[in-house]
């Protein structure tokens, strides 16, 4: 008699037809079933704490929330979004001086800022205590669940329900074959589809998709390795800054940078022992067209050797192409021009000779800076004093009619124009100052014949002279070219990007793989016809597993005989059937088929 897929049929003598039997035969095959999807996940369980508990109870709870995926990934939205100030706000262990900035503008926002670690969000109480909660809480969930998938590997998949007809996907036909050798084509057969596949009883057991499981623990491992590179990376990084000119050198060492920070544990002893000259800096320039000036050729030459007795190598850095010395990365950052001029005291002595660099102000490389002749100097009557002149530099300079900006980038028509102060620069006051500023309250400017401020353009090779016989400046025919270059140390790195592909390969695969598992049982019908049934199960609902279901049942009925006084016909109702479009996902027999 034939029946509708998923029901099964009734006996008026069953046991199932008296009062209270039927809801515990129900229990009991519905049980069954969940047996059968037993250990598909290592996710673990996240009960309700029960009243009376007790204190180790209550601790267990939380541990368990804990280390629940709802917490974890929680803690990473609390993570990603305190890391949105940090790149908001200005940062005292990025730029001091923007901080500064920031608190002089906003007398308001700045204390509240204070108050909650803003402007040190990466080291504030609140985002370690996020960042230390993730941790834990990763490792809390990986550690048990990766023992328990260890387990899962090393064993077997269940046994067959002993209702297969109640699983989401479910197909049955008869065969000419034995039991034994239908068992023995289907073992077979799973074991080339790469299932794990063993026998059990009557049926044929057989499970595939465990790197699901590996990339959803490969995904969480990642993660944990990526927290553990970033601390690292922030508690033994360094960076520092150096401008060189053309012709000088530079040492590895905390004396010789302009400006270093560095994380909380890192010590002088982690820098790397090298040193490099630079030799040239080559920078070419498109010339017309909408690109016109922006640059075609940025590059430093230079010369450096690794280790104290190192042998000089040759190298070019650029952008983007950092020299790289053991954990060191060198890069080029900034490029300017660095004018050579000559003072001289009121007798024609050389007191100061040297390339002056210079700050750039925009694009086209229009700069300013100070020149300081702190010692050495005497005026006309012989007595000491010291000299400053705020320079601006203009590379290309397009007439008295333009703005005095510079019009391209290249040195075409290089200006230098000066205004000249004499007295004290307060260098020997004690307080720091920049060495591109002059600091003109102890400073007095020079006079022209006019009784203005004196300030003349010279072009290379011209000498401004300065009033009543104080001396002279020389802007000289050589201008030199300066680079910025920043010294990086940013350990963990590798295994940061190592973590980043991992869990992007892991959560693919944990997305996109299956995890099911299919059984084959194969029985002598009262008629002496072997009848066979086959169902799948996977984690989740799909339309992959009936559909994989059927092609697996297809292969087998068309590598076993078929049953006796069946023909060739497609529509036999002994062959199994075709993946069903119904909403539960199962596999139902054509019209006709025999259900078991």
């Amino acid at each position: 008699m034939s029946t509708p897929s998923g029901t099964a049929p009734k006996s008026t003598a069953s046991a199932a037809d008296r009062p209270g039997s039927e809801s515990a035969a129900g229990t009991a095959e519905d049980q069954d079933v969940s047996a059968a999807a037993s250990q598909l996940s290592t996710a673990p369980r996240e009960d309700a704490p029960q009243p009376g508990l007790g204190v180790v109870g209550w601790t267990r709870w939380f541990w368990r929330q804990l280390t629940s995926m709802r917490i974890a990934l929680l803690l990473l939205l609390l993570l990603s979004l305190g890391a949105i100030p940090g790149s908001l706000i200005p940062q005292s262990g990025t730029d001091e001086t923007k901080v500064a900035d920031f608190r002089a503008a906003h007398t308001v926002l700045a204390p509240v800022y204070d108050r909650l670690g803003l402007f040190h969000v990466y080291s504030s109480v609140w985002f370690s205590a996020i960042y230390i909660l993730l941790f834990v809480s990763l490792i809390g969930c990986i550690v048990p669940r990766t023992w328990q998938f260890v387990g899962q590997v090393r064993g077997r998949p269940p046994g067959a329900p002993r209702r297969l007809d109640r699983l989401p996907a479910y197909t049955t036909w008869r065969s000419g074959a034995t039991p034994a050798e239908f068992r023995e084509a289907a073992l077979a057969l799973l074991r080339r589809r790469r299932f794990r596949a063993h026998a059990v009883g009557d049926a044929v057991a057989a499970e595939k998709g465990y790197l699901r499981e590996v990339g959803n623990l490969a995904f969480h491992l990642a993660l944990i390795v990526m927290l553990i590179a970033f601390a690292w990376g922030q508690l033994f990084k360094s960076e520092g800054n150096k401008l060189i000119v053309e012709g000088d050198g530079f040492s590895n060492t905390l004396t010789q940078y302009d400006d270093f920070k560095s994380g909380n544990l890192f010590t002088q002893d982690d820098l790397d022992p090298f040193s490099f000259r630079l030799d040239d800096f080559e920078g070419t320039y498109e010339e017309t067209g909408p690109n016109r000036g922006t640059p075609r050729t940025y590059q430093a030459a230079v010369t450096y050797s690794a280790g104290a007795y190192g042998k000089d190598e040759k190298r070019l850095i650029k952008v983007n192409e950092p020299l790289e010395i053991g954990d060191s990365k060198v890069y080029l950052t900034a490029h300017g021009y660095a004018p050579v001029v000559t003072v001289r005291d009121g007798k024609g002595a050389v007191v100061y000779r040297q390339a002056v660099p210079l700050l750039p102000l925009d694009s086209n490389v229009t700069s300013s800076g100070a020149i300081k002749v702190m010692d050495g100097y005497r005026d006309a009557k012989g007595a000491k004093e010291q000299l400053g002149f705020q320079a601006f530099f203009l590379p290309s300079y397009g007439g008295a009619n333009t703005a005095v900006v510079s019009q391209f980038p290249a040195l075409l028509n290089p200006i230098l124009n000066l205004a000249a102060f004499h007295g004290d620069l307060g260098v020997d006051s004690g307080i720091p100052q920049s060495v591109y500023q002059l600091d003109k309250k102890s400073l007095k400017a020079f006079k022209d014949a006019k009784g203005q401020a004196l300030r003349a353009n010279l072009k290379p090779g011209e000498t401004m002279k300065l009033p009543g016989g104080a001396g002279s400046i020389t802007f000289e025919k050589g201008v030199k070219e300066w680079a910025n270059f920043q010294v990086t140390r940013q350990p963990g790195s590798g295994w940061a990007l190592g973590g980043a592909l991992t869990a992007i390969f892991g959560l693919a695969a944990s997305l996109f793989i299956q995890r099911r598992r299919v059984w084959v049982r194969a029985t002598e019908g009262p008629d002496g016809v072997t009848v066979v049934e086959m169902a799948g199960l996977g984690r989740s609902e799909s339309a992959k597993v009936p559909e994989e279901l059927g092609d697996l049942a297809g292969l087998l009925y068309d590598g076993t005989p078929a049953p006796p006084g069946a023909d060739d016909d497609p529509t036999d109702p002994a062959a199994p059937a075709t993946p069903s479009e119904s909403s539960d996902s199962r596999v139902a027999p054509p019209e006709g088929a025999e259900q078991q």
